[in-house]
């Protein structure tokens, strides 16, 4: 690299040099000063252009005017810190006159020249540097635009990132749904034959307590949460592949304005992303906030992110009450109703107990990179077999609780009477074999849905109805909703044992049908949006609490959104019916 000209010194021991016009012509107002120790000061004044101009004169002649200002300050300066939004700069002004007018600024030279000032005056400022070095540097090195950069101008773009990232999110989830149900429904089939195999080890019609809680508790419930493995895995695999080309830390940059606008910070957005895999890691990855504030605000929203917990509910949900078309629409619009609740907690948070300034988001950018096969499935079978160790320990273990506290104490004897009575009456009419078969079904069925109702399961979910009423719930949709605290896929196995009983098809359809006769689409929506927000599962709990330092967040955290889930769900459900949306 060699200079051609010498940029004109800002200062000079020797006094003003003469030949000042050799080096980069200065604005019109630069007048070399003597400083108090006898240095030269010249002070370059960056014209930003007739709109930004006369906005600056205005809010500077105001300054002067009104003597808000210490003389220390230039009010120039100030006045276009003022127009960059300054927050520190904002403080210092207390004048309503100033303040108005700069917001009226601001409005009129978005109007006029498209984008916010403080983006104008940077560019500004870079054409300023741009020019002086095109005038008195010259480079032997050639600028080259790599493919990183021509990606960026694309990716990065101000009018299309945004779109941009919410279009590949929602391919994400259309891949999810579409690649994922041919898998699901070999892992149905697998579950149903391994179920109806061990059902014939007892003679049929046996009431084995140990075959109902080998088929009914463990593979029903169970079984019932592995079969959206691949839907999970899927997921994982997708945000692998954006992590690792790059793109993530582009999203996060994306974000940024509106993150700051709605009280999180830039670098909230990553933990944000990894909450769609699962809360704990992601709470944990709020480490890398520097301010308190900031990241306590992100802990406590990042539940509402949905996590692949809740994949399996959702999976569940849409197929059974939504046509095939709308599926990853669906998925797509519960996602994105996280997201929105998430930053709309986050305003109300740093608005209110989490008042402060947030620090500014500094962040390199990787280079895009072309994601490795190995690296990417390490990433999908490392956060997948994280569900799968849950599914074969936490889940297990609930599953069997539940089938405790559904099956006893059991029926009464007159009711057991009953019932044997019905079937005795099936058995020795003159009905064909398979009409037999029928009504024998449907008896058990009525019986296994009486034994619920007696159970102690059934009796909590009756004492917790008043308060779900509002929101569409019955006592069926209660139970499941208690239990899923321990952990959000509890909820798909707890319908699975409720359900499983005198039934002999794949679990997950068999839900789906019994749902689909039992409730309607709108009830269907605010299971999924009462899930979606409703208090963290245990762990989330536990290591809120951890990463906080007190109780008093985690209870914050678990007591606001169980409130929250509450009253958004009872609205939905209430002015939906109201409608008359989605009761049909």
């Amino acid at each position: 690299m060699s200079f051609l000209k010498p940029l004109p010194p800002y200062a000079r021991k020797r006094g003003p040099d003469p030949n000042t016009d050799q080096g980069l012509p200065g604005p019109d107002d630069i007048s070399p000063k003597p400083s108090i120790r006898g240095v030269w000061i010249q002070k370059p004044v960056i014209r930003y252009g007739r709109e930004i101009e006369e906005e600056i004169s205005i809010i500077e002649s105001l300054i002067k005017k009104n003597g808000v200002v210490p003389h220390k300050y230039n009010p120039r300066w100030f006045a276009l810190k003022l127009l960059e939004n300054d927050k520190e700069i904002r403080a210092k002004i207390n004048s309503p006159q100033i303040n108005k007018q700069v917001e009226k600024s601001i409005s009129h030279i978005r109007e006029l020249v498209g984008e916010y000032p403080e983006t104008a005056i940077a560019a500004a400022r870079y054409g300023f540097i741009s020019g002086a070095c095109q005038e008195c540097v010259r480079s032997t090195i050639e600028i080259r635009h790599t493919i990183s950069d021509r990606i960026d101008s694309v990716l990065t773009n101000r009018i299309l990132g945004l779109p941009i990232f919410l279009g590949l999110m929602y391919l994400v989830f259309y891949l999810t749904f579409t690649i994922g149900d041919p898998p699901m429904g070999w892992i149905e089939s697998f579950f149903g034959w391994l179920a109806d195999l061990i059902s014939g080890w007892w003679a049929q019609g046996s009431e084995s307590l140990l075959k109902s809680l080998i088929v009914d508790g463990i593979i029903g419930g169970v079984g019932g949460v592995i079969v959206f493995l691949p839907n999970i895995l899927l997921l994982f695999l997708a945000i692998a592949i954006l992590e690792d080309s790059g793109y993530m830390a582009r999203a996060a940059f994306i974000m940024d304005r509106v993150m700051h606008k709605l009280g999180l910070h830039g670098k909230s957005f990553i933990p944000m992303l990894v909450g769609f895999g699962c809360s704990v890691p992601a709470i944990m990855a709020t480490r890398t906030l520097e301010n308190r504030r900031d990241r306590l605000t992100t802990m406590l929203v990042i539940p509402l992110m949905s996590c692949g917990a809740r994949l399996p509910i959702y999976s569940l949900i849409i197929p059974a009450f939504f046509p095939q078309p709308w599926h990853a629409p669906m998925l797509w619009i519960i996602y994105v109703i996280g997201i929105m609740l998430a930053v709309v907690s986050a305003k109300l948070l740093r608005s209110t107990i989490l008042k402060g300034e947030s620090v500014p988001f500094v962040m390199e950018l990787p280079p895009y990179r072309m994601p490795t096969l190995k690296g990417v499935l390490i990433h999908m079978w490392e956060r997948g077999w994280l569900f799968v160790k849950k599914a074969g320990t936490i889940i297990l273990g609930i599953s069997v609780l539940l089938w405790i506290a559904t099956t006893f104490p059991g029926l009464p004897d007159n009711l057991k009477e009953h019932f044997n009575n019905e079937r005795n009456r099936v058995r020795i009419s003159n009905l064909t074999e398979e009409d037999k078969a029928d009504q024998l079904n449907a008896i058990a069925n009525e019986e296994a849905e009486v034994t619920l109702e007696y159970s102690i399961a059934g009796q909590i979910g009756h004492a917790l109805e008043p308060v779900f009423k509002p929101l569409g719930f019955d006592w069926k949709l209660v139970t499941p909703v208690i239990g899923a605290i321990a952990a959000k896929e509890v909820f798909v196995a707890q319908l699975g044992v409720i359900y499983s009983v005198g039934e002999a098809d794949e679990e997950s359809e068999f839900l789906r049908s019994k749902l689909q006769v039992r409730y309607t689409p709108l009830t269907g929506f605010c299971i999924m949006l009462f899930m979606l927000a409703v208090a963290p599962c245990l762990a989330t709990f536990a290591i809120t609490k951890s990463e906080s330092g007190s109780w008093k967040w985690a209870f914050l955290q678990f007591g606001g959104l169980t409130v929250l889930a509450w009253i958004l769900t009872a609205t939905v459900y209430q002015a939906g019916s109201f409608l008359g949306i989605g009761i049909d």
